[in-house]
C-alpha cells in the first residue's frame, strides 16, 4: 500500500464533504407579488435539498428543475441563482463534471448580476470543487483563492475556514504536502475560534495525513491522536474510524506491528458496525499486510481474501461511491490481488493464485476504464476454503460476543465462550491478537498447512479451465506471468497436468528495464541486436516452460501479460533459432474470465473495411496504403463493403458494424494510458470514437475487428500496460470476439504486406484468427520484412482459437 490512499480517503470525508454542502438561503422574502408560485418553488426547493441529502440525485434533479421553472416564471433572480447552483451541485455528485460547471458558471454570472456575494463565493468554489473532481487541482486552486478572497471581505469565517482547507486538499493531492500542512493550520485556527469540532476533528486528521506524506511518523500520529479524541468527543464515528485506520497505518510504516494491529482491529469493529465496505476492504489489507510481516502467511492469505472479495462486491455498484473515493479506491487496490497471489504461490496453492491474478487483469481494466463491472463469475471473488470460512466464521462470532458484553447482555454460557475465543484476555486492545494466538484459530491454521499439498489436485472449489476452454483446445495453455518486486512468477495452466508454478529470482525493476531494452530495439528496423534482447526474455518467460511445453506438444499459448510485459509482443522472443510465433500460436486475453471462449465463429467473412486514406486531416497525416490494403480485401472477399477518404465516416462505421463479420479499420488509433477518455480511433471525415464510444457499440456478430493503423494499441507513455488491452476489452464488451492491434507506429508498405498475407490465410477454410496471424508473420519473417518492426507489432486480443 502506499500513502495516497490514506492522503485522499481521510481528506475527502467530513470537512471536505461540508464543502458542497452549501445552505441553500431562504427566498420566502423575494417576489412576494406571486406567493402561491413562490411558495410551490420554494417548497420544491426544499425537497430537492432533502433529496440530495439522501443521495436520491436523480429526484433532487427533477425538484430542483421544477423549482427553477417557477422561479424563471415569477422572475425571481435570486431563487434562479441558487436553484441553478443546486443543478451544478447535484450534477457534481452524480460525477458528470461538464454539465456541473455549464451551471455552476450560470449561477455565478446571476449572483454578481444581483451582487450576491455570499452566492458568489460558493459557485466559485463549487467550480473549484468541479475541477478537483476532474483531477485539475491547478485550477481547482485557482477558484478556490478567489472564495477565500470573497468570504474574507465578506467575513463569512465558515467559508475562510472551508477554502483554506480546501486548499489544504489540494496541495495534497498534489504532493505539496507544506504548503498543504500551511493552509490546514490556518484553517484549523478558525475552526477553533468559531468552536466547528467536527472540522477541527477533519483538519487534525488531515494534518497527521500530510505529516505522513512527509514520511514523519510520529508527528503523524500525534494529530491522529487529537482527531481521535474529538471524534470520540462529539460521538463521530466515521472520524474515529479513520483516526484509528490512519494510526495502524502509520504504526504499520514504522515496522511496529503490534500497535498498528491494535488500532486496525479497533477501526475494523467500526467499519463492520457502520457498515462501511470501502474502509474494511482497506483494513483488511492493512491486518493482512502486518499478518504477513510476522509471517503468519495463512492468515494472512485469508485476510488479502476478504478484502478481495468485498472489493469485488463494491465493483457492481462503484458508481455509487463519491468520486473522489472511488479514485483512491481505484488508484491502490490492486495491491491486495498481487500481495495475495505472491503468498498463494509462496504456499504452492496455485489455482487459488491463478484466481486471484485473473481478477486481479479485471481490476487492472476496472481501474483504467472506469467502467468494468465483471461478471457472475468475477462477482464470486476467490474461493473461501474450509477452514478459512470457519475462522471467519468464528471472527463474527467473537465480535457478536464481545458488542453483548458492552451492553451487559451476555449469559454465563455466552460468557465462557467469548473467554475461550480470547483466551481469557481481558484488555480490549489484546483480544484479537489473543483471538488469532487463540486454540480454535491456531488448529485452523494447522488444516491449512495441512492440505495445501492436496488443494492443488482438488479443484471443487474453483472454476474448472479444464472443462471451459482446454477440453476444447486440448494442445494449448494459459500462461499467467506476475511481476513481483523480487521475482517473476510464471504460472502455467494445462490440460494435462495439475498447474505449473516457477519462480524466477530476479527484480521487478531488472524485468521491466530487460523489456525497455528489447522494445527499443524492436522499434529500430536498424537494430543488429535485437535478438539478443528478444533471447533475454525468452530465457525468462519461456525457456523455465520449455520441457513442460515441448513434452504436452502445445501449440497454442493462450497469454495474460502483466505489467510492462503488455508492451512487448510474446511472439517476437527468440530462442536461439527460432522466434516464438514460428512454433506456436499466441493469444493476448484481457483476463480469463472476461474472454468469451466459447463464441462460435461465423464462417463465412463479411468484411466492412474502412480506410482514412491519402488526406492529411486534423494534423494525422494521410495513409495513402491503406486504400491499397483495403482494395485487396475486397478483391480477395466478394462480401466487402469498402468506405474510404471522406465517405469512412463515424456513423457509416456504427450503423454498418454488427451487419459484417469482419471490422477492418485502416486508420490512426490512438490509446493514453493517463487519460482513456482522451483514447479514439480516426474516421475519414475527421470525426473520432472515443473509448467511452465503442463501449456503446453492438458488435455481437463480428468475429474480429482489425485496427491496422499505427499505433492502435498503445499511447505515448508507458505505464503498466493496461491501455494496450484497454481497446481489445472495449471491442469484446460490445460484442466482438476478437481484436487485432498495434503495439506501435509500423510503416504503411509493412503493414499493407501483413495485412494481405493475414487475409490470404484467413481465406482458407477452418483457419482460426491466431493461427491467420500466426502464419501471416512467418511469411513475413521469409520476406523483405524480417525484422520484427514489421512484423510482431500485431497482437490478437480475445478469442483466437
Amino acid at each position: 500500500m502506499t500513502a495516497q490512499f490514506y492522503l485522499v480517503a481521510l481528506a475527502l470525508t467530513g470537512l471536505w464533504g461540508l464543502v458542497e454542502q452549501f445552505n441553500v438561503p431562504s427566498v420566502s422574502v423575494y417576489a412576494q407579488t406571486i406567493p402561491d408560485r413562490k411558495g410551490d418553488a420554494d417548497q420544491l426547493s426544499r425537497l430537492g435539498n432533502d433529496q440530495y441529502q439522501t443521495s436520491k440525485f436523480e429526484a433532487a434533479l427533477q425538484s430542483y428543475q421544477q423549482a427553477l421553472t417557477i422561479y424563471l416564471e415569477i422572475r425571481d433572480r435570486r431563487g434562479e441563482e441558487w436553484m441553478t447552483g443546486s443543478l451544478g451541485r447535484t450534477y457534481n455528485s452524480l460525477g458528470k463534471y461538464g454539465k456541473a460547471i455549464g451551471y455552476l458558471q450560470q449561477s455565478l454570472e446571476l449572483a454578481r448580476e444581483i451582487k450576491d456575494r455570499l452566492g458568489e463565493e460558493q459557485w466559485i468554489g463549487n467550480l473549484g470543487i468541479s475541477y478537483k473532481n476532474l483531477g485539475k487541482y491547478d485550477k481547482a486552486i485557482e477558484y478556490y483563492l478567489q472564495s477565500l478572497v470573497i468570504a474574507r471581505a465578506i467575513e463569512d469565517r465558515q467559508g475562510e475556514e472551508k477554502w483554506l482547507g480546501s486548499l489544504g486538499f489540494a496541495y495534497d493531492a498534489l504532493g505539496k504536502y507544506d504548503k498543504a500542512i500551511e493552509y490546514y493550520l490556518q484553517s484549523l485556527a478558525i475552526a477553533r475560534e468559531i468552536k466547528d469540532f467536527y472540522g477541527e476533528g477533519q483538519l487534525l486528521g488531515n494534518l497527521g495525513v500530510a505529516y505522513h506524506g512527509l514520511g514523519k511518523y510520529y508527528k503523524s500520529i500525534n494529530y491522529q491522536l487529537q482527531y481521535l479524541a474529538i471524534a470520540r468527543k462529539i460521538k463521530d464515528r466515521f472520524g474515529e474510524m479513520q483516526a484509528l485506520h490512519n494510526l495502524g497505518y502509520a504504526y504499520l510504516n514504522l515496522h511496529q506491528d503490534r500497535e498498528a494491529m491494535i488500532y486496525l482491529q479497533q477501526a475494523l469493529a467500526i467499519a463492520r458496525d457502520i457498515g462501511d465496505l470501502n474502509t474494511e476492504r482497506y483494513l483488511l489489507g492493512s491486518i493482512g499486510q502486518v499478518l504477513s510481516n510476522q509471517q503468519e502467511i495463512e492468515l494472512a492469505i485469508l485476510f488479502y481474501k476478504q478484502a478481495v472479495n468485498i472489493r469485488e462486491v463494491i465493483r457492481k455498484d462503484i458508481r455509487k461511491l463519491d468520486k473522489d473515493v472511488q479514485k483512491s479506491y481505484l488508484d491502490t487496490v490492486e495491491d491486495n490481488y498481487r500481495n495475495l497471489a505472491e503468498l498463494l504461490l509462496k504456499r504452492n496453492r496455485i489455482y487459488e493464485a491463478q484466481q486471484v491474478l485473473d481478477l486481479l487483469k479485471v481490476e487492472e481494466l476496472s481501474d483504467y476504464l472506469r467502467t468494468v463491472r465483471g461478471n457472475s463469475i468475477t462477482e464470486k471473488g476467490t474461493a473461501y476454503r474450509r477452514p478459512e470460512e470457519i475462522f471467519i466464521a468464528l471472527s463474527l462470532e467473537l465480535d457478536s460476543l464481545q458488542k453483548r458484553k458492552l451492553k451487559n447482555q451476555l449469559t454465563d454460557t455466552e460468557q465462557q465462550r467469548l473467554n475461550q475465543l480470547i483466551q481469557f484476555e481481558q484488555e480490549q486492545n489484546k483480544q484479537f491478537t489473543a483471538f488469532l494466538k487463540s486454540d480454535a484459530v491456531q488448529s485452523l491454521v494447522k488444516e491449512l498447512r495441512r492440505t495445501e499439498e492436496q488443494q492443488n489436485l482438488d479443484v471443487k472449489n474453483f472454476r474448472n479451465l479444464r472443462t471451459d476452454i482446454l477440453a476444447k483446445h486440448p494442445n494449448a495453455v494459459l500462461l499467467y506471468p506476475l511481476i513481483l518486486d523480487n521475482s517473476l512468477e510464471l504460472i502455467l495452466i494445462t490440460a494435462k497436468t495439475p498447474p505449473i508454478h516457477h519462480s524466477i529470482p530476479i527484480k521487478g525493476e531488472k524485468v521491466n528495464q530487460e523489456i525497455m531494452d528489447f522494445r527499443s530495439g524492436l522499434r529500430d528496423v536498424s537494430s543488429q541486436d535485437v535478438k539478443e534482447s528478444a533471447q533475454n526474455l525468452y530465457d525468462l518467460l519461456i525457456k523455465p516452460l520449455e520441457l513442460e511445453l515441448n513434452q504436452l506438444k502445445i501449440d497454442t499459448i493462450v497469454y495474460a501479460p502483466d505489467g510492462q510485459l503488455r508492451y512487448i509482443p510474446l511472439a517476437s522472443l527468440y530462442d536461439g533459432k527460432q522466434w516464438l510465433i514460428e512454433k506456436y500460436r499466441i493469444d493476448n486475453i484481457t483476463s480469463e474470465s472476461l474472454t468469451k471462449f466459447n463464441k462460435t465463429p461465423i464462417a463465412t467473412p463479411h468484411i466492412f473495411a474502412g480506410a482514412f486514406g491519402s488526406k492529411e486531416k486534423d494534423g494525422f497525416i494521410g495513409l495513402p496504403s491503406t486504400l491499397v490494403e483495403v482494395k485487396k480485401i475486397a478483391d480477395r472477399f466478394t462480401n466487402t463493403n469498402t468506405v474510404v477518404e471522406s465517405a469512412f465516416t463515424k456513423t457509416v462505421t456504427e450503423n454498418n458494424a454488427n451487419s459484417y463479420t469482419i471490422l477492418h479499420l485502416a486508420t490512426h488509433g490512438h490509446l493514453s494510458s493517463e487519460k482513456p477518455e482522451d483514447s479514439f480511433i480516426l474516421f475519414g471525415d475527421g470525426q473520432k470514437a472515443t473509448l467511452s464510444d465503442i463501449g456503446y457499440w453492438t458488435l455481437t456478430n463480428v468475429d474480429l475487428v482489425v485496427l491496422s493503423a499505427c499505433e492502435s494499441g498503445l499511447g505515448s507513455k508507458l505505464d503498466n500496460g493496461i491501455e494496450v488491452l484497454g481497446l481489445g476489452y472495449q471491442m469484446q464488451a460490445a460484442g466482438a470476439r476478437g481484436v487485432i492491434s498495434s503495439l506501435w507506429q509500423v510503416s504503411d508498405e509493412g503493414t499493407q504486406a501483413l495485412m494481405d498475407a493475414f487475409y490470404a490465410e484467413l481465406k482458407k477454410s477452418d483457419v482460426t484468427l491466431s493461427e491467420a496471424l500466426r502464419m501471416a508473420q512467418v511469411k513475413m519473417i521469409h520476406s523483405n520484412f524480417s525484422h520484427p518492426f514489421y512484423w510482431s507489432a500485431f497482437i490478437l486480443i480475445g478469442n483466437g482459437l
